[in-house]
């Protein structure tokens, strides 16, 4: 059974940093690029974030480029979203994401079968 566990939201203030993890069991971790969506109320779910299976290559939202940063450990089976000067406009229920295929990335949504339960993340002015 395939279980992607995230952590780490929480409160900050706009100009804060904050780290999120997503903890991935029951899939072969190391075969998959990873994804991270967002979803704010009343809007649809956004991609933020992706990573290829070797962290070697990532993908951002035009949004995030530049303040916020994908990695991966794949020895400890967890993907990482470091989020740096964050604005009210980025709350929002985090999630990660592993797609329906291995080595496959996308940035639509519907391309991905394992999810996690979401963090919040709450940025205030």
């Amino acid at each position: 059974q395939v279980q992607l566990v995230e952590s780490g939201g929480g409160l900050v203030q706009a100009g804060d940093s904050l780290r999120i993890s997503c903890a991935v069991s029951g899939l072969s971790f190391g075969e998959y690029h990873v994804a991270w969506f967002r979803q704010a109320p009343g809007k649809e779910r956004e991609f933020v974030a992706t990573i290829t299976w070797d962290g070697r290559t990532t993908y951002y939202a035009e949004s995030v480029k530049g303040r916020f940063s994908v990695t991966r450990d794949n020895v400890k089976n967890t993907l990482v979203l470091q989020m740096f000067t964050l604005k009210p406009e980025d709350t929002a229920v985090y999630f990660c994401a592993a797609p329906n295929r291995k080595f496959y990335t996308s940035q639509n949504p519907s391309n991905y079968n394992s999810w996690g339960q979401g963090t919040q993340v709450t940025v205030s002015a």
